[in-house]
């Protein structure tokens, strides 16, 4: 599901966004937004500044469930992330986004991350429809060492300035390739954030109105679940965040762990967990808070908990 602002407040914060850019000396690319749901991506989370988004509480609204009785691609149960780090534009990296994902994803395991202990709730094998795996089926698994499996600066050349669907999820391909992953077995886990360097605009960033999002795709290696990942910090403090302290990094945090726990739960979108007002983070933009990991402290947004019948940032 595709997840927007109310169409006033997008255009007014887009028209922002994109003014900062072109300050900046950017360029933004002219086409306009297309229609919600048009693209036919998944958790895409919307450019926001502050907190816009009316907190989501009621159970019978919110509740996820698993839409497919599958054994394999509902869930990811032993969460892998592969971070690709696109283009030679990466030389340039000002807000520090590359080591700031690497500690991030670096953290998030073991008994010094709560906020992952969320997503141990969902599972895959039960059947459609189930809104509490109990002890059924196959549940997502805490890590107990670092989900980040890998890293690639692919910068032998320069990225697409405006790189298409499609193009991203060649680059997700490549990935795979890249660190052995040719079968889908190993992909059954892996998940490709290809992150966008400064100053470019994959999918049309950000005049398309969203942070991110993530998708499958087809592909020799199998089915391969990835994501879409702008450089968020292009858009300025306080954008993709409800947090308004104006640290830079905050926004592609936020964006990273809604898309990561989207990912988890729902792997090959749309089979996995989903509720009225989409996947486990659409539901719960509107909490984003400072989560201490053994890393460090980083901005993870809340996500949607059955058992707490709310949104959280720890399970």
């Amino acid at each position: 599901m595709r997840i927007r602002m109310p169409g006033n407040v997008a255009r007014s914060l887009v028209a922002v966004s994109l003014a900062a850019l072109g300050a900046a000396g950017l360029a933004t690319g002219a086409s306009a937004a297309p229609a919600a749901g048009s693209a036919g991506h998944y958790g895409e989370k919307a450019i926001s500044r502050g907190a816009v988004h009316v907190a989501t509480t009621a159970g019978s609204r919110n509740t996820l469930s698993v839409r497919s009785s599958g054994t394999q691609g509902v869930v990811s149960p032993t969460p892998q992330v592969y971070l690709v780090f696109w283009g030679s534009q990466w030389s340039s990296d000002p807000a520090g986004v590359a080591p700031d994902l690497q500690k991030m994803f670096q953290g998030l395991y073991g008994s010094a991350d709560t906020w992952g202990t969320i997503l141990s709730q969902y599972c895959e094998g039960v059947a459609s429809g189930t809104t509490n795996c109990g002890t059924k089926g196959t549940h997502v698994t805490h890590p107990a060492a670092s989900p980040l499996a890998g890293v690639w600066f692919d910068n032998a050349a320069a990225a697409p300035s405006s790189a298409t669907t499609a193009q991203i999820a060649a680059e997700a391909a490549n990935a795979a390739s890249h660190f052995g992953n040719t079968t889908q077995a190993p992909n059954l886990n892996a998940q490709y954030v290809v992150v966008s360097a400064t100053g470019t605009h994959p999918d049309n960033f950000p005049n398309s109105n969203f942070c991110a999002w993530h998708d499958k795709t087809s592909s020799s290696y199998g089915t391969l679940a990835y994501t879409n990942l702008p450089y968020v910090p292009d858009l300025g403090a306080g954008a993709c965040t409800t947090l308004t302290d104006g640290r830079l990094l905050s926004g592609i945090e936020s964006t990273e762990t809604h898309e990561y726990a989207e990912t988890v739960t729902d792997f090959w979108p749309s089979v996995g967990w989903n509720g009225r007002n989409g996947e486990i983070g659409d539901e719960c933009e509107n909490l984003d808070a400072y989560v201490p990991l053994s890393t460090g402290t980083f901005d993870l947004q809340g996500l949607w908990s059955n058992q707490a019948n709310a949104c959280v940032t720890k399970g």
